[in-house]
């Protein structure tokens, strides 16, 4: 919000500018089958990376998760690499454990994780803390609200 020259609701705050932001989000499948998701997903991070300059900032969710956990775990990682290495600030939110596990494992010097608060119940606080990648995303949870509990 402070980057477009919004009010920013806080008591105080602090950031600093990038020269442009991008976000690569996760889409539906191409419904005209030109390409598969994984595919198509390249494709946009390449415009992307494009029109990159040192101090932009991307901002990921749930981005390459169109293949397997190996293989999008690894490709993030060699992304992301690439990117920081440009000064280009990185926001990444996902679901790929080896990808978070292994940046978290690098003691990386600006990177923050976050996780989103949990009750013991399964009920959501809807706030985030810091703390390290966890293996599961509560799949059973979200099994059991939508489909009740089972034998």
């Amino acid at each position: 919000m402070m980057q477009c020259g919004m009010f920013v609701p806080a008591e105080s705050f602090w950031a600093s500018v990038c020269e442009g932001l991008f976000t690569h989000y996760k889409r539906e499948e191409d419904s005209t089958m030109k390409s598969g998701k994984l595919d198509e997903e390249l494709a946009r991070m390449s415009a992307i990376v494009d029109r990159l300059t040192p101090d932009c900032m991307v901002l990921f969710n749930e981005s390459f998760a169109a293949t397997n956990e190996r293989e999008g775990s690894e490709i993030a990682r060699q992304i992301v690499s690439a990117l920081l290495k440009k000064r280009i600030r990185v926001f990444f939110v996902t679901h790929l454990y080896a990808f978070a596990r292994g940046v978290y494992d690098a003691k990386m010097e600006r990177a923050l994780f976050l996780r989103a608060e949990r009750q013991a119940d399964g009920g959501r606080t809807f706030k985030l803390s810091e703390a390290e990648p966890l293996q599961t995303a509560y799949g059973q949870d979200l099994y059991r609200e939508v489909f009740g509990e089972q034998d």
